[in-house]
């Protein structure tokens, strides 16, 4: 599975963003897809996950309630809806899918196959 994320740029804080993840190759629809961000000098951490069905979506904390991961098969993409955006979301965004559907396992960057390149998200203050 090859993925193309896309969609980043500059927005203010309060703002909103949308950025996408887009699949080529291999049967996209049994991934588990999801997306993590780095921040400079900073650890790639945790932001979101879908199961391949879309019934089961996963959050961290710090993003819980302003963000919304969705996925559309038939494209394929996966799509991270951020709002209420704060400085401190300021990061390269990658996606990453893996076959697993393990909830305990999902916000773990260890169990993702394949990512994309990322793409970057500035957020002024």
């Amino acid at each position: 599975v090859q993925l193309q994320a896309s969609g980043g740029g500059l927005v203010q804080t309060g703002g909103s963003l949308r950025v996408s993840c887009t699949a080529s190759g291999g049967t996209f629809s049994t991934y588990t897809v999801g997306w993590f961000r780095q921040a400079p000098g900073k650890e790639r951490e945790f932001v979101a996950a879908i199961r391949w069905n879309s019934r089961t979506t996963y959050y961290s904390d710090s993003v819980k309630g302003r963000f919304t991961i969705s996925r559309d098969n038939a494209r394929p993409v996966v799509s991270l809806q951020m709002s209420s955006l704060k400085p401190e979301d300021a990061a390269v965004y990658y996606c990453a899918a893996t076959r697993t559907g393990i909830l305990s396992t999902m916000a773990r960057a260890d169990s993702y196959n394949y990512w994309g390149q990322g793409t970057q998200v500035t957020v002024s203050s």
